[in-house]
Order: C-alpha cells, then sequence, then structure tokens
C-alpha cells in the first residue's frame, strides 16, 4: 500500500470538470500504485481510515493523476474543501462491473446482441452499465435498457447512442 497525503481541491473552470472536487495525486505517487502506467486505472484502500475499492484514477496529462472526491465521498469522509485526506491505496486489479440481469436478459434474446455489446472494450461496456444502474426509477431503468439494446442492433457505442437519442427528441421523433 502506497500511503500519502492530499487536500481536497475544486475545478472553478475546467470543461466538464468544472465544479468537480478531488485530489491531485502527483505523478511520483502514481508511480509507485501503478508503475509505467498513465492511463486510467482504479485504486482500493482507505481515505481517512473508511475502506474504498473501485475509485478511478484521471490521468491529468503531465504524470499525474486525479481522484474525484464526490458527494457521497466527502459525506462519507466528513470532508469539505480544503481538508487534508490520508490516503493507504493500491492498484485494484478485482475490480469488475457486472452486467446486470436485466440487460443481460435482454441481449441475450438474439446472440447478435450480446456478442455486439462484448466487443466492446470493458471501459466502454461499463458505459452503458453505469448508466443503467444510475437510473432512479423503474421505466428510467426501463428506456435505457431498450436503447441499449437497440444500440446493440444498430452497432452503437455508448456516445453515439446518446447523440441519437438527442437528435430524435429534438427532431420530435420521440
Amino acid at each position: 500500500m502506497v500511503q500519502f497525503s492530499a487536500e481536497i481541491a475544486r475545478f472553478e473552470k475546467n470543461g466538464e470538470k468544472t465544479g468537480w472536487f478531488y485530489i491531485l495525486i502527483p505523478e511520483a505517487t502514481a508511480q509507485e500504485i501503478k508503475a509505467g502506467n498513465r492511463q486510467f486505472f482504479r485504486i482500493r484502500g482507505t481515505i481517512n481510515g473508511h475502506e474504498f475499492a473501485g475509485l478511478g484514477l484521471i490521468p491529468t496529462g503531465g504524470g499525474g493523476f486525479i481522484l474525484a472526491v464526490n458527494a457521497g465521498i466527502r459525506k462519507t469522509l466528513e470532508a469539505r474543501l480544503g481538508d487534508m485526506l490520508h490516503l493507504s491505496v493500491e492498484e485494484d486489479t478485482d475490480f469488475e462491473i457486472i452486467i446486470p440481469a436485466d440487460l443481460e436478459i435482454c441481449l441475450a434474446e438474439d446472440p447478435r446482441l450480446l456478442e455486439n455489446f462484448m466487443k466492446f472494450n470493458k471501459a466502454n461496456r461499463n458505459y452503458f452499465i453505469n448508466w443503467i444502474n444510475g437510473a432512479k426509477t423503474e421505466p428510467t431503468r426501463t428506456r435505457r435498457i431498450a436503447m441499449t439494446v437497440e444500440a446493440m442492433e444498430l452497432g452503437l457505442d455508448f456516445g453515439a447512442m446518446i447523440r441519437r437519442d438527442k437528435a430524435r427528441r429534438q427532431s420530435g421523433e420521440i
């Protein structure tokens, strides 16, 4: 486990990350966690004594990484902007997002659908899975599963599916 301390910061203006709370993991520390890596990866360990797993480190471009500290994590840690966090972490090599049973049943109705879904790399499959799992109501979840099945029929990745849905809504098609 690599141990270090970092302060919670916030992006004031940074594209899609505007408003995010995060901690910066310098290049040297990131290299201790996963040597030779400059791409997104997941970590597990403790933050201020609270256990976490599957947290993603996002590359900053200069060799360092950021760890998003969302509202749920801040609440658990009882932490605010400017607070110092104490971390003990390692790469989370066991992290896995499982295909939800309801999605798998729908995709299994046609072998081509499941095959198209599995052609995507793990990160791209996770976009679909996290989006479906993030639905707050059953009708929303059902609509998202239907959109995912349709995307697999058409061979669309997550971004293309979202753009297609937006265009259809704007045109009044749906």
